[in-house]
């Protein structure tokens, strides 16, 4: 067989994969954007210790509830409102008994540290005519945007800041205007101000757990998934120690 041969058969081998292990299963898991570094720390421990392979999506729980209901072909749904994946399981669109509250997250004000903007004020440095921009996610489909728009009222400051939003498509969007510098400040997920990356270039401020109702977060196996042991085992792997410390260094209050 000529060399020219060979390397179009290995070219081939490559671009039709050599599949996986001799038993491993992919599962598809749907994410919210707050679990964006938690989530893919979790799914690497995970993957080292199964032979199976996890595809993560991460966006906005209210698109990701609407492309369910249409059909949408994944595992597992891990939503930052368990309002969402309870409707799932109300319409017998999930796993009988499958619905678990896995965590309960935090909102914080964060700016970068080149803004040199004091986030110690809380909701009064949202006021500050220095700021011009904040970053928020959409609260018609991001449960952390409802979070912030909550927040604000309980503060009395969203009539005086509403003209100021920037409204992100989630909530690691959101956080990426800041970061970039596009918006002067926002109001973001705990667990991603938390992320080496943003920790190390920027400052936040936690806003009280008793400014908004509680992020209440929410996982189900979908019934129309094929793969549903292997979905057991990652939930499975979540709830164990290993899980459960990378939940919690991402500053997630876990259930009981």
């Amino acid at each position: 067989m000529s060399r020219m041969m060979l390397s179009f058969l290995f070219c081939v081998w490559v671009v039709m994969g050599v599949g996986l292990p001799a038993g491993a299963e992919e599962i598809t898991v749907a994410a919210a954007s707050d679990l964006n570094f938690a989530m893919k720390e979790l799914v690497a421990e995970y993957e080292k210790a199964t032979n199976d392979h996890v595809k993560l999506s991460l966006g906005s729980s209210g698109n990701f509830y609407a492309q369910i209901q249409n059909g949408a072909p994944f595992d597992l749904y891990f939503s930052a409102d368990i309002g969402y994946p309870r409707k799932l399981d109300e319409a017998g669109l999930a796993v009988p008994g499958s619905l678990y509250r896995y965590a309960i997250g935090r909102i914080v004000i964060w700016a970068g540290t080149v803004s040199q903007l004091d986030v110690s004020k809380g909701f009064a440095l949202l006021q500050d005519p220095k700021v011009k921009k904040i970053a928020i996610a959409n609260p018609k489909h991001a449960p952390y945007g409802r979070a912030a728009v909550a927040a604000m009222e309980s503060a009395k400051v969203y009539d005086a800041v509403k003209d100021k939003l920037i409204l992100g498509e989630n909530i690691s969007q959101a956080a990426q205007f800041i970061e970039s510098g596009a918006c002067d400040v926002g109001v973001i997920a705990l667990s991603l101000a938390l992320a080496p990356a943003m920790k190390a270039k920027g400052v936040y401020w936690e806003v009280p757990a008793e400014a908004h109702p509680p992020l209440e977060q929410g996982v189900v196996i979908l019934k129309s998934s094929k793969h549903q042991e292997a979905a057991k085992q990652f939930l499975a792997f979540l709830r164990a120690a290993k899980g459960q410390e990378i939940m919690r260094r991402y500053g997630f209050t876990l259930p009981d």
